[in-house]
C-alpha cells in the first residue's frame, strides 16, 4: 500500500550549461563560418542546388545576426530597459 498523505515533488533548477556553450559570440561566428566553409565547397564541387541556397541562407543569416547579437550585448551592457539580460 501507498503512504497516504500529501506528498509534493520538488522540481530542482537544471544545472548552468558549460561556459564553451554560454560564449554566444564565439558560436555564431563558428557556425556562421562553417556555413560559409559548406557554401563554398557545394559550389566548388556541384553539390545539390539545394543545398547551395540552404548553405548561403545559413552563412546571409549569421552575417545578418553578429551585428544584432553585438547591438544586443552592448544594450544589456549599458544597462538599456528593453535589453535582455544575460547574454
Amino acid at each position: 500500500m501507498a503512504p497516504e498523505g500529501n506528498h509534493e515533488i520538488v522540481k530542482l533548477p537544471p544545472p548552468p550549461l558549460p561556459p564553451r556553450l554560454v560564449n554566444l559570440p564565439l558560436l555564431v561566428v563558428i557556425g556562421t563560418a562553417v556555413w560559409l566553409v559548406a557554401w563554398v565547397f557545394l559550389l566548388a564541387t556541384g553539390g545539390d542546388r539545394d543545398w547551395q541556397w540552404i548553405a548561403m541562407a545559413g552563412w546571409v543569416l549569421g552575417f545578418i545576426g553578429m551585428p544584432i547579437m553585438w547591438w544586443q550585448r552592448s544594450a544589456s551592457r549599458r544597462g538599456s530597459r528593453g535589453a535582455q539580460r544575460g547574454l
